[in-house]
């Protein structure tokens, strides 16, 4: 991926954009809070815990961390439930429809640690249009922050990891997309900028970012948050 720096801009040429969802393309922090804040007080665990945990990760990788003793498909069902049911507050995030707008499909897909009957009921909610191909929790063996989510985005699109640019809010998911080879642009959403420092890059939200499409590639610019020193990514 070609990438140049000038006054503080930079440009990126990315053949592929692999968006996470939540806090990313749309704004569902309440429901995901309120779903995981009643499932933990009804097993028996701090809601700050289950909150924290869940956060960038796959809902049935949390409840096997927080409660192994519990059928985790079961448990996966009434969360699905739940989340779906709740929409108060969901909403598209700024600059995500500028952006979708120039997009034709075979640039871009979504790669969430929901399911994919919860992450097309959101991406609906939130009036976004939906891919006719996802990478969600339930395609993949390994969630985030594993690779596998991302490397499995990029064959999506058929294009090598390293042409692909992810945008992500979590630090788990700056992890997998790192991993996985692909350049990795945070958003400042949900999570910390001291916690973000796997990412290449960091803007406040997706306002700040522009793209188009130029030949067979994609161009990418913004003005990336200044880190402190010590905090520079990897």
């Amino acid at each position: 991926m070609v990438s140049s720096h000038a006054a503080g801009i930079v440009t990126l040429h990315p053949r592929g954009i692999l968006f996470d969802m939540d806090g990313v393309l749309v704004s569902s922090l309440g429901s995901v809070e309120r779903t995981w804040e009643t499932w933990a007080r009804t097993r028996g665990i701090d809601p700050a815990l289950a909150i924290r945990t869940a956060h960038g990760r796959r809902a049935i990788e949390t409840v096997r961390m927080l409660r192994p003793d519990l059928n985790d498909l079961e448990e996966l069902e009434w969360l699905e439930r739940m989340e779906i049911a709740d929409n108060v507050g969901l909403e598209m995030l700024a600059g995500v429809e500028r952006i979708l707008e120039v997009l034709p499909e075979k640039y871009w897909t979504v790669v969430t640690s929901a399911t994919e009957r919860l992450a097309r009921s959101r991406l609906e909610q939130g009036g976004i249009r939906v891919p006719a191909h996802i990478v969600s929790a339930d395609m993949v063996t390994r969630g985030k922050p594993d690779p596998e989510p991302y490397l499995r985005g990029a064959e999506l699109l058929g294009l090598p990891p390293g042409e692909c640019l992810v945008i992500e809010d979590s630090a788990s998911g700056a992890v997998a997309g790192h991993a996985a080879g692909c350049a990795v642009l945070a958003t400042l959403f949900s999570h910390s900028l001291e916690s973000l420092h796997d990412a290449d890059w960091i803007v406040r939200s997706l306002e700040e970012v522009h793209v188009q499409v130029v030949a067979d590639a994609l161009e990418v610019r913004f003005t990336p948050v200044e880190r402190e020193a010590g905090l520079t990514a990897r």
